[in-house]
């Protein structure tokens, strides 16, 4: 995986290539130290994956992202790389992918390393399913996967939306409801699926679907720490809250966590 690096801080630039150059996935093709420097690399070495300061002195990172953001076909992943949380929103407002803040600590490093390679996995999943045109898969009463690997849910008789896995935090069970509810990123209300859909259909549509609990099945790629039995996960599912970890279910979600 290519990797570029936009940072005028050059002791903090060599500082992170040099921890990126401890993962084979990862090859740092060039560093830029200035905004406009780092445009023209990206539009050079069109990279999967582009660690991005916030404060440069000509162009603003976020700028930056939305310039980078707006070009067609653009399917690099953006990391903002920045000693100031205050940041953060504007950031996954503008589709960055994640957030690393400075002094780099590893094990957030390697966090987000993984989930850049789940994804990526999951992306060359899609394109090799696009490739070859299938009818749409029915996985269960009130779920079916489409070619592009995109699920449609149903939430009634009639109702259906299109759902990217990528973009699925949580499912949670209604007890008052009888019905599983999704959380989604940038949805503020939960989408109610069909009371048909049961615990079984959910966790068959990938793998990065854990069940923690009776009533919690979670995307384990948002997951960052579990301290005092509860989940806490990345942005923008960083606000879930109450995500309890069951008895029965920690030692599978320990040995999950541990593979990826």
């Amino acid at each position: 995986m290519n990797i570029i690096i936009v940072d005028d801080d050059r002791q903090a630039a060599e500082v992170l290539k040099k921890k990126l150059t401890e993962y084979h996935e990862m090859n740092v093709v060039g560093m830029a130290h200035d905004g406009k420097e780092g445009l023209q690399l990206f539009k050079e070495a069109m990279p999967d994956l582009l660690f991005l300061d916030i404060d440069m002195p000509d162009i603003s990172g976020i700028a930056f992202l939305e310039r980078v953001e707006s070009r067609p076909g653009n399917r690099c992943r953006v990391i903002m790389y920045t000693a100031h949380s205050r940041y953060m929103l504007s950031a996954f407002r503008n589709k960055a992918f994640d957030y690393l803040m400075k002094p780099i600590n590893d094990a957030e490093l390697r966090t987000i390393i993984r989930r850049v390679c789940l994804d990526n996995n999951e992306q060359q999943h899609i394109q090799s399913a696009a490739s070859t045109p299938i009818a749409p898969t029915i996985i269960g009463d009130g779920i079916s996967r489409r070619n592009d690997g995109k699920y449609i849910v149903y939430t009634n008789a009639v109702d259906f939306r299109l759902v990217d896995i990528n973009d699925v935090g949580l499912f949670a069970y209604n007890s008052d409801l009888r019905v599983w509810e999704l959380t989604l990123a940038g949805e503020k209300e939960t989408i109610k699926l069909k009371r048909s859909v049961n615990s079984d259909t959910l966790l068959t549509l990938n793998d990065t679907l854990v069940r923690v609990s009776q009533k919690h099945i979670i995307n384990i790629s948002y997951l960052m720490e579990v301290t005092d039995n509860t989940c806490h996960f990345y942005p923008p599912f960083n606000k879930l809250q109450n995500v309890k970890v069951g008895r029965f279910f920690r030692k599978k979600l320990i040995d999950r966590f541990s593979s990826l």
